[in-house]
């Protein structure tokens, strides 16, 4: 079982695109992490976003590739300055639940879970990337297993 955090896709600057929904280059990004995540056998249950439309347009390409039963939905408390002690208090990391959110949330939800507090960063995500977190035997708190990134150095 598994926990997977996902930094939405590279978004369009906000004077072109108020919305800030996926660019090109970002929603390829995203395609490409989703086919390999894919092709290793990545499964998940269901896929949360935040709602913003470069989140929900991230989980749809996600959805495509990785065909989650219970489908998409949009989770409350995953905003960029949501507090993630509150939002880890009711997680459930024996769902195989992706999570495509936003940073500065994501990072220090990472870290929040892996160390026990968000105060420092323990891993730089990337637009489009996945980390994987599962439970180790010997430790209550979870433990990075993998991370897949568009972009590497």
């Amino acid at each position: 079982m598994a926990l997977y955090l996902v930094q939405h896709g590279k978004s369009r600057p906000k004077a072109k695109d108020p919305q800030q929904g996926l660019s090109e280059a970002g929603a390829a990004d995203v395609r490409r992490i989703a086919e390999v995540a894919a092709n290793y056998g990545v499964r998940v249950s269901a896929i949360l976003h935040s709602g913003k439309p470069r989140a929900v347009q991230t989980a749809e390409i996600l959805a495509a590739a990785l065909e989650p039963p219970d489908g998409l939905r949009r989770a409350e408390g995953i905003g960029p300055m949501d507090d993630v002690a509150a939002f880890a208090h009711d997680l459930q990391l024996d769902k195989d639940e992706m999570i495509v959110g936003h940073l500065p949330f994501l990072e220090r939800l990472l870290a929040h879970l892996v160390v026990g507090s968000g105060a420092y960063p323990i891993f730089r995500m990337q637009n489009g990337g996945i980390i994987c977190l599962d439970l180790y035997p010997e430790t209550t708190r979870p433990v990075i297993h993998w991370a897949l990134m568009p972009k590497v150095g």
